[in-house]
């Protein structure tokens, strides 16, 4: 199975890929001018890449969590995807990219950030179904 993970933010949007249970890599993220041009990148980036499944962050068990999954499935009919959506947990996914890219010459608002981010939130998803 091929997977794209996506950290949906508002002005960036992460993205992962992997082909292989055990390597996850970041993509180049989307920078978010308004909904129709992030959702027609990703949904090219998921072609591109021939996805089968894509694996959205969001905070679960928290108190934003119904209204994350209301926004995520409006984008995701925007991205028009018939494949299948899973939703992990995202929960310090951020703050765990952050802290991977301390070290970093500079520290740029590009995205990376945000695709390591979905990288973790894919890593996450992978680990799951291994258990």
């Amino acid at each position: 199975m091929k997977y794209i993970a996506i950290d949906l933010g508002l002005k960036r949007i992460g993205l992962a890929y992997s082909a292989h249970k055990d390597i996850v890599s970041p993509l180049k993220g989307v920078e978010r001018k308004n909904r129709n041009q992030a959702s027609s990148e990703v949904k090219k980036v998921i072609d591109e890449w021939e996805a089968d499944a894509v694996v959205v962050g969001i905070p679960i068990g928290g108190s934003s969590e119904d209204e994350m999954r209301r926004r995520v499935t409006h984008f995701m009919n925007l991205v028009d995807f018939k494949g299948e959506v899973f939703y992990q947990d995202e929960s310090h996914s951020s703050l765990e990219a952050e802290n991977m890219m301390k070290g970093e010459i500079k520290y740029i608002r590009d995205g990376r950030v945000d695709s390591i981010s979905a990288m973790i939130i894919l890593q996450r998803y992978l680990k799951t179904l291994k258990n």
